[in-house]
C-alpha cells in the first residue's frame, strides 16, 4: 500500500509539474482542426492517436521548460514552490519523463500518417526552442503561440494528410490568442524578469504597453476566426461561438483593467479555458448539424 501511495503522490507531482490541466487550452483546437478536415467526426482511432500525440508533445515540452527554468524558478517567489526547485522530483526523473513523452509523440505521429511523422521533428524543435526563447527575445510569447498553433494544423494533417489554408488560418488565430494572454500572464513577473535579465514584452515595454499589445493580438485573433467562416463554409453555430469567444476576451481585459493582477487567474485560466471549449463545441455543432 505504501508503494501504491508513493506512486500516486509521484504521479500527482508530475501532473502538477507539467500543468496537465492546461491541456484544455490546446486540445479543443486540435479537435477543431480534426473535425474541419473530416467535415464530421473522424474515426475513433485517429482521434485516439491525435490525443496521444498532443499529450506526448505537450508533456515533453512542459518538462523541458521546467528543466530549463529550474534555476529561475528557484529564485522567483512566484515559482519557488514548484516540485523541481523544491527537490520533490529529481532532475534525472524529469529528463526520463521528457524522453518518454517525446517518444510517445513520435510513435503517435507515426501511427497517424507519413506527413505527421516527417513534421514531428520540426514540431519538437519549436517546443524545445520556447523554453529558452525568453533568454534572448521578447518574442517568446509569439513562439509559445506557435507551439499551440501547431495543434489544429497537426490534427488537420493527421486526418487529411495534407496542409491547407483553413488550418493555417485557425493556427494563426491560436498563435495570436496565446501570445496575447501570455503577455498578460507575464505581467506577474515584470520585476523578476528585469532583474534576472529575461525577456518579455511587459518587462521590455511596461505593463500599460503590454496590455495594448495584448488587445491588438486578441483583436487579430477574432478577425482570423471570422475569416474562417468564408474559408471553411462554417455558419451560424460557429459564428455564435466566435461571438461568445469575443465576449470572453473582452471580459478578460476588463477584469484586468479593473482589478489588476489580483484577478489574473480568473482572466487567464477561466476565460481562456472556456474560450477554447466553446469554440470547439459550436464548431462541432456547425459541422454535424448544418
Amino acid at each position: 500500500m505504501n508503494v501504491l501511495q508513493s506512486a500516486i503522490r509521484k504521479a500527482a507531482l508530475f501532473f502538477e509539474l507539467i500543468k496537465f490541466s492546461h491541456t484544455i487550452f490546446a486540445l479543443p483546437f486540435a479537435f477543431m482542426g480534426a473535425i474541419l478536415a473530416a467535415r464530421g467526426v473522424p474515426a475513433p482511432s485517429t482521434l485516439l492517436w491525435i490525443v496521444l500525440a498532443m499529450v506526448g508533445a505537450r508533456s515533453g515540452a512542459m518538462a523541458i521548460n521546467r528543466l530549463a527554468d529550474q534555476e529561475f524558478d528557484a529564485a522567483n517567489p512566484r515559482t519557488r514552490e514548484r516540485a523541481l526547485p523544491k527537490g520533490l522530483v529529481r532532475r534525472g526523473e524529469v529528463i526520463l519523463f521528457t524522453l518518454g513523452s517525446f517518444a510517445l509523440f513520435l510513435f503517435a505521429a507515426a501511427r497517424l500518417n507519413p506527413l505527421c511523422l516527417k513534421l514531428a521533428p520540426f514540431a519538437m524543435a519549436v517546443l524545445i526552442l520556447y523554453s529558452y526563447a525568453k533568454r534572448f527575445t521578447f518574442f517568446s510569447h509569439v513562439i509559445l503561440g506557435l507551439t499551440l498553433a501547431m495543434a489544429p494544423l497537426g490534427a488537420w494533417i493527421a486526418v487529411s494528410g495534407e496542409i491547407a489554408a483553413v488550418p493555417v488560418v485557425l493556427g494563426l488565430a491560436v498563435l495570436f490568442w496565446v501570445a496575447g494572454f501570455d503577455i498578460l500572464y507575464a505581467m506577474a513577473d515584470i520585476d523578476f524578469d528585469r532583474v534576472a535579465g529575461l525577456y518579455s514584452i511587459p518587462a521590455r515595454f511596461g505593463a500599460a504597453s503590454g496590455m495594448v499589445i495584448s488587445r491588438v493580438l486578441h483583436a487579430l485573433t477574432l478577425l482570423l476566426l471570422l475569416l474562417l467562416i468564408f474559408l471553411s463554409g462554417l455558419r451560424s453555430f460557429y459564428l455564435t461561438g466566435v461571438l461568445l469567444a469575443s465576449g470572453l476576451l473582452v471580459y478578460e481585459h476588463l477584469l484586468l483593467l479593473r482589478y489588476g493582477l489580483k484577478r489574473l487567474d480568473a482572466a487567464f485560466f477561466t476565460a481562456n479555458g472556456l474560450l477554447s471549449i466553446i469554440l470547439f463545441c459550436f464548431t462541432l455543432l456547425d459541422v454535424v448539424l448544418l
